[in-house]
């Protein structure tokens, strides 16, 4: 997993433009559409700034918060058990978001696609910011960068995993924040 950790964040700085400058406004870069098999969606493409204000609501909802990429097979693999919670929890109010960390070059190539074939009901955003030394300890201090990683938290309670699911573990976890 260090390892994996370790490429990822290489593979980051590889692909960093030292020219170019991170959009620091609080909003999201641009929005592209997504045609699912039962709907068209629009992909909003987040920074930092951008995306902290989804991944820290004050509502009383809880709030499941999957950073995942395509090209992650033990994120692929549990991407089903956010989309069964999406479903199965949404009238205890439970609200899903899928925040991809694939490269902005693979949007059209392999995330919209992905998106499609998977027909994903689930909130998806793309995130691209290449501060990874800010987000990543912004987003949890302890968090090395490796996904999948999951927030789930409430206005009373947060919790993050460094880990992925089975079914059965990711509604275990959820159910403490339905009491």
């Amino acid at each position: 997993m260090k390892r994996f950790t370790f490429l990822l964040i290489l593979l980051i700085v590889a692909c960093k433009n030292d020219n170019s400058t991170v959009n620091k406004v609080a909003e999201k870069a641009s929005t592209e559409i997504v045609e699912t098999n039962s709907e068209v969606i629009a992909l909003e493409i987040y920074d930092y700034d951008g995306l902290k204000p989804l991944i820290n609501k004050n509502d009383n909802k809880v709030h499941v918060v999957n950073f995942w990429a395509t090209w992650c097979a033990p994120c692929v693999k549990e991407l089903p058990y956010f989309e069964t919670v999406n479903e199965k929890y949404k009238s205890d109010n439970v609200e899903v978001l899928l925040v991809s960390l694939d490269f902005p070059k693979n949007y059209d190539s392999k995330l919209k696609p992905f998106i499609t074939k998977h027909d994903l009901k689930s909130k998806v955003v793309a995130f691209d910011d290449t501060d990874q030394n800010r987000w990543i300890p912004a987003i949890n201090e302890k968090w090395s960068g490796a996904i999948p990683a999951t927030i789930i938290y409430n206005k009373d309670k947060r919790l993050f995993y460094e880990r992925s699911f089975t079914q059965d573990e990711l509604e275990n976890e959820l159910k403490q924040f339905l009491k």
